[in-house]
């Protein structure tokens, strides 16, 4: 009886977890994909800078979580930019995450914030006529995406990895390929 209240326990703090951690619908992801991966096939201008077609992004749940955190956090203390309150910066809060980089020989990551809008249509309207905001969602080295919306802060982080090839992880895993790291400067 004990291990049976024991794992009912255990069972509804973990079912507790995943409900106070927001996620977006698909219908949420749906959209955002499927307006930037439109526009990712076809190409399109970023200010005066043709940007050609890239491939399509795919949804990243890590990142979606730094987002929420981050829009959470400017809604909550009344502030907008993508340095912290706490001085973080993007990198930091996609790693803090959990969107790491081990195994992986490249690592990039972006983002993009906006405040006011009300819906995925309007800020995606703004973020591509944004040169800066548009690059990011043309850039061809990002490969995933995760996007948060709260109390109207809207953040998309970019994560693009690259991972060593089958080669590079047998010499790695030999000890004759040595991996070298080092952090993006603050």
């Amino acid at each position: 009886m004990k291990h049976l209240i024991l794992a009912l326990a255990i069972l509804f703090l973990f079912t507790e977890s995943v409900k106070s951690q927001p996620r977006a619908d698909n219908k949420f992801k749906q959209e955002f994909l499927e307006r930037i991966n439109r526009t990712r096939e076809q190409g399109c201008n970023c200010g005066t800078t043709y940007m050609p077609p890239a491939p399509p992004l795919t949804w990243n749940d890590v990142l979606e979580k730094a987002a929420m955190g981050h829009a959470k956090d400017m809604a909550n203390k009344n502030y907008f930019s993508h340095e912290s309150k706490n001085g973080s910066s993007p990198y930091n809060r996609v790693e803090k995450a959990g969107y790491g980089t081990n195994g992986y020989k490249s690592y990039a990551v972006g983002e993009n914030i906006a405040q006011g809008q009300q819906s995925i249509a309007e800020v995606m309207e703004g973020w591509f006529k944004s040169e800066g905001h548009c690059r990011n969602l043309m850039n061809p080295g990002f490969k995933e995406v995760g996007i948060a919306e709260y109390n109207t802060y809207w953040v998309q982080e970019f994560g693009g990895r690259e991972a060593f090839s089958e080669e590079q992880q047998r010499l790695i895993k030999n000890g004759r390929m040595i991996i070298r790291r080092s952090t993006p400067a603050q």
